[in-house]
C-alpha cells in the first residue's frame, strides 16, 4: 500500500511540473483587447479596400446615368456601352468587431424608421390634423378605385401595382417591414402602392391646390359636425402645404423634409386619409403615365411597366420599359439605383438583369392577383 501510495505521488507531482512547463492554457491566447485590436485591423483593411472598389463602381453607374439622361433629352436612343455591364462589388471581409470595452450593445449605424404612430402623432402636433380612417378596407379600395378611373388608369394597372407591392393582400396602412411579430418598419413606405414619405412630401407640394379642391368639394355637402371637422383637416392640410412649398422644389429637399424633421414625418399622415389618401397614391402612378407620353412611349404601359416605374422612379423606369429585348439581357438592375437603394433592395439584387427583375414582377403580378385582398379591389372598380 505504502508503495503505491508513492508511486501515486510521484505520478502527480510530474502531472504537475508538465503543466507547469506548459504555462497556463489562457496565456496561450491573445488577451480579449488584443484580439479586438486585431480583429478591427483586419476588418478596417478589408472594409477601406471594398469602399474604394465599391466607390469606383456605383461612380461610374452615375457617370453612365448621366450620359444616358443627356442622349433621353436630345431624342438619342442609350446604346449598350452606355451601361455598367458588371454586377457590383460585394464585401466578402470580416464582420466588424464588437469592441469588448464599449458599454452595452453596439449602437446602430441608422436611426429607427418612424411608423404609422409617429406619422400621425407628429401630424396632430404640428398642424392638428388627424386623419379620417376609413370604416372599413372595402371603403378606401372604393374611393382608390373610382380615384383611379378618373384619372384614366386601369383596373389591371391598380390591381397589378397593389398585388405585386403588398403581395396582394395589403392594407391601406401597411407599411414596409411591419407585421405582427416585427414592429420594425425598413422603409417609411405605405399603402397599397407603398408611396414614400418623400413621395408624399413632392405631391402634397405639387398637387395641394387639387387635393384641396376635392375636399372643398365634398364639404359642400356636409352640414354640422362633420363640415366643422372638414373644415379643420382643410385647415391643417393648408398649413402641410405651404410648408411642403417653403423649400426648394427638388426631390433633395422634399427627401430631407421628409425624413429629418417632424413636420415631414406629419405631412406623410395625409396618406391615410380616406379623401386624401387615394388621390394621392393615384397621382404617383399618374405622374408616371404622364412621364412616359412625355419620353414619346404612346402605348398604354402594363402593369408590369408602371410597376417597373414606380418602383425604379419614372426616369430610370422609362428606360428600362422602352429598352430592347437584347439589352435587357445583359444589362444589370444595378444601373438604375444608388447604392443605398441596391443595397436595401432584394428585388433588385436577386434578378440581377433588367430582364430578370421584369420577369420578376410579371410573376409576382400573376400570383398575388389571385389573392382575396386583390380580388376585392378589382371588383371595386
Amino acid at each position: 500500500m505504502q508503495r503505491h501510495s508513492i508511486r501515486n505521488c510521484l505520478i502527480c507531482l510530474a502531472a504537475a511540473v508538465l503543466l507547469l512547463a506548459a504555462g497556463p492554457v489562457r496565456a496561450q491566447s491573445a488577451p480579449p483587447a488584443s484580439d479586438y485590436q486585431a480583429n478591427l485591423a483586419q476588418y478596417t483593411q478589408a472594409r477601406g479596400a471594398y469602399d474604394a472598389e465599391a466607390s469606383a463602381y456605383w461612380d461610374q453607374v452615375a457617370e453612365k446615368r448621366r450620359i444616358r439622361n443627356a442622349k433621353r433629352r436630345a431624342n438619342e436612343p442609350a446604346q449598350i456601352g452606355d451601361y455598367v455591364l458588371t454586377q457590383p462589388p460585394l464585401y466578402s471581409g470580416p464582420p466588424r468587431p464588437v469592441d469588448p470595452d464599449a458599454p452595452g450593445p453596439p449602437p446602430s449605424e441608422r436611426p429607427p424608421v418612424p411608423v404609422v404612430a409617429d406619422f400621425l402623432k407628429a401630424a396632430a402636433e404640428q398642424f392638428a390634423f388627424v386623419p379620417d380612417r376609413p370604416q372599413s378596407e372595402l371603403e378606401f379600395k372604393r374611393a382608390y378605385a373610382k380615384a383611379a378611373s378618373a384619372a384614366g388608369l386601369t383596373k389591371d394597372q391598380i390591381v397589378g401595382v397593389y398585388a405585386f407591392e403588398t403581395g396582394g393582400n395589403g392594407t391601406y396602412d401597411m407599411q414596409s417591414g411591419v407585421s405582427p411579430t416585427r414592429p420594425n418598419a425598413i422603409s417609411p413606405a405605405i399603402g397599397y402602392n407603398q408611396l414614400l414619405s418623400t413621395n408624399t412630401v413632392s405631391i402634397v407640394a405639387e398637387h395641394g391646390n387639387q387635393l384641396t379642391a376635392l375636399l372643398r368639394q365634398k364639404a359642400k355637402t356636409l352640414n354640422g359636425e362633420a363640415k366643422q371637422a372638414m373644415e379643420r383637416k382643410i385647415e391643417g392640410f393648408r398649413q402641410m402645404i405651404a410648408l411642403s412649398r417653403s423649400v426648394p422644389q427638388r426631390w433633395s429637399h422634399f427627401d430631407t423634409l421628409a425624413k429629418t424633421t417632424r413636420s415631414g414625418w406629419g405631412i406623410h399622415a395625409a396618406i391615410l386619409d380616406r379623401d386624401l389618401g387615394p388621390p394621392m397614391q393615384v397621382q404617383k402612378l399618374l405622374t408616371s403615365v404622364k412621364f412616359a407620353l412625355t419620353k414619346g412611349f404612346t402605348k398604354p404601359l402594363t402593369a408590369a411597366e408602371l410597376e417597373l416605374m414606380n418602383l425604379t422612379g419614372d426616369g430610370n423606369g422609362i428606360d428600362m420599359v422602352t429598352m430592347p429585348q437584347a439589352l435587357r439581357a445583359r444589362v444589370p438592375t444595378s444601373n438604375f439605383f444608388q447604392q443605398s437603394g441596391y443595397e436595401r433592395n432584394p428585388v433588385a439584387r436577386r434578378t440581377a438583369m433588367v430582364a430578370g427583375l421584369i420577369a420578376d414582377i410579371e410573376g409576382k403580378m400573376r400570383s398575388a392577383s389571385q389573392s382575396p385582398g386583390a380580388k376585392e379591389l378589382a371588383a371595386a372598380f
